[in-house]
């Protein structure tokens, strides 16, 4: 995704940025308004405005994976970006040939209402840093899930991806197996060869995902491992 965002094929070019963009605008807008205690419309302003100074003083192309994460880079131009703007005490208006993302911020909102999380109640500025990794993690899930899910409808398998539902992601504590394969009409060994083929189909769009949005091979690698553990390939 680097070397597309550096390359000359626009096509390319702005496949790469709609992918960057949605790994990373819902943990960018989050952490604006958690650490930097930003009202939602405040918070809305400075994440577009983030990413489109991401483009317009090619912050990616100086981005060296040697030296760090992608994701801790961010974070840390997200932090010199917010502190530009409020010593500037201005909004910026921003358009031109910048390239436009639909941002669902009213979902993103929802989400932080359901968490609950209180910013004066975090004890340190490294529970934040925590907090935005996690959340990138949570969005490249949720970015996988429904890659998964758009996979399974084309395949025909949309009760396989119902069951991944049902099991893996509901959380319900008497789920079982044989419940499903009950409720499905199914055999349990249907079920379970459903199952395990949805978590290595997920598994493995995850990883291309992750691997999208990673500086170099080395931090693909470290990612994967991050988030998978150490048998993550």
């Amino acid at each position: 995704m680097i070397d597309a965002v550096r390359g000359n094929d626009p096509g390319e070019r702005s496949r790469a940025l709609e992918t960057l963009f949605a790994a990373y605008w819902k943990p960018t807008y989050k952490y604006v308004r958690l650490k930097w205690n930003r009202p939602a419309e405040d918070a809305q302003d400075l994440t577009q405005g983030f990413f489109a100074e991401l483009l317009e003083r090619d912050l990616l192309g100086k981005y060296q994976p040697a030296k760090s994460r992608l994701r801790t880079y961010l974070r840390v131009c997200l932090d010199s970006f917010v502190m530009n703007e409020d010593k500037a005490r201005r909004r910026q208006k921003r358009g031109g040939q910048v390239l436009h993302v639909a941002l669902d911020f009213a979902a993103a909102e929802g989400e932080l209402d359901g968490m609950a999380i209180d910013a004066a109640q975090i004890p340190s500025p490294e529970s934040l840093e925590e907090f935005f990794e996690k959340e990138w993690v949570r969005t490249l899930f949720m970015l996988a899930v429904e890659d998964l899910r758009k996979r399974c409808e084309a395949r025909d398998r949309e009760t396989t991806f119902r069951l991944f539902e049902e099991y893996d992601l509901d959380g319900e504590p008497d789920v079982s197996y044989e419940k499903l394969a009950q409720q499905y009409g199914m055999s349990a060994t249907e079920v379970t060869n459903a199952l395990a083929w949805a978590r290595r189909e997920f598994r493995s769009i995850a990883l291309g995902r992750l691997r999208e949005i990673c500086g170099s091979d080395e931090e693909f690698q470290r990612e994967a491992r991050a988030v998978f553990g150490r048998n993550a390939r």
